[in-house]
């Protein structure tokens, strides 16, 4: 399962960072894609009319997770199990597409979220199984563009259409409707300390502290690893959190949002015995068109590719970038050998 959301900082950048939570290992790296490029999609070719970067793998064709293009739309897919609804057959009036092959297609031909609301009823996505993990994956969208707009894709009936997204976060099932009404719960919390109320003729705190201290406006915040706790987790952090100025700085919060709902190995299993953790965490610059990703192996260790005009205007061919996974140590002590002498 995984968690997305989007930002935009005081000088109105905005980005769109998600984690890649997962029982398989997709074997990650970062992927350029051409212009004007032929991609053998599982139902029919496509070819791309711009030219992207992301999280993808050469599979039997090109596949993608996320990314983000020239124009600045950026796109994620997140699981959606037991909602989302595919076609069992093809309209051959509209683009056939399977749903893996979405966020290609999108980043490929796409150049703002108001363009993919027009063409999205144009599309059809048609059940069809992912080889790499043998099953037809039930997938939702989020997408953002260089403007800050953004919406989600959910596709639970024939038709295909966008949804708004007021709080700019996505994680994974029940629908988006159903996590925006249940944000209700949460909607007493705070960043600022609250004090203690008194109860008929006792007033808590009164042999001690007025307050259990700072923090106490989250007290209810919950803490666990479902896709609506993690929803409710980051709408608040992102809410609260001081709003950074430059891309290092908006990027290094986005780390300590996704932080909190960061899952290591082992400590999500399902009840078949399939254990989840988070593969990888990508950050998108979507005003200047970059891709950072942050393995599990290595956290802290942004590994990223700018969509240069070099790359766009002479790069015909994809390219795939291999990912370093060694953990990285700053060693602040000296060698013993070169050691400064007593005096």
């Amino acid at each position: 399962m995984c968690t997305s959301l989007t930002y935009t900082n005081s000088h109105g950048g905005h980005f769109l960072a998600r984690t890649m939570d997962f029982n398989v290992d997709f074997d990650t790296r970062i992927m350029f894609m051409p212009r004007h490029y032929r991609i053998a999609g599982d139902l029919g070719d496509f070819k791309t009319t711009y030219g992207f970067i992301g999280a993808g793998r050469q599979l039997n064709h090109e596949i993608f997770t996320d990314g983000v293009n020239e124009c600045g739309v950026s796109i994620v897919a997140l699981y959606f199990p037991n909602h989302a609804i595919y076609q069992p057959h093809s309209d051959h009036a509209k683009i056939e597409l399977a749903p893996h092959d979405f966020v290609t297609w999108a980043l490929s031909n796409i150049s703002s979220v108001a363009d993919l609301r027009d063409r999205v009823k144009h599309l059809q996505l048609i059940s069809s199984t992912a080889e790499l993990i043998n099953e037809i994956p039930p997938l939702h969208f989020m997408v953002s563009d260089a403007s800050g707009e953004t919406a989600v894709l959910e596709p639970t009936s024939g038709e295909l259409h966008l949804i708004n997204n007021p709080v700019g976060v996505l994680t994974n099932s029940p629908n988006l409707k159903w996590q925006l009404q249940n944000l209700s719960k949460y909607g007493t919390l705070t960043n600022t300390e609250r004090t203690l109320n008194k109860f008929v003729n006792y007033q808590p705190g009164s042999q001690g502290p007025g307050s259990q201290g700072p923090g106490t406006g989250a007290l209810g915040l919950p803490g666990d690893y479902t896709s609506m706790s993690r929803f409710a987790r980051t709408v608040f952090l992102k809410h609260y959190a001081q709003v950074p100025e430059t891309t290092t700085a908006t990027v290094n919060l986005l780390q300590h949002i996704l932080n909190a709902v960061t899952i290591p190995k082992g400590v999500k299993v399902s009840a078949t015995g399939q254990a989840t953790y988070t593969e990888y965490r990508s950050y998108m610059d979507l005003n200047h068109q970059t891709y950072a990703l942050e393995l599990y192996e290595n956290p802290g260790v942004l590994q990223q590719v700018n969509l240069t005009d070099q790359l766009l205007e002479h790069q015909t061919i994809p390219l795939e970038y291999a990912l370093s996974q060694t953990p990285h140590v700053q060693l602040l002590t000296a060698d013993v050998a070169t050691l400064p002498t007593a005096r």
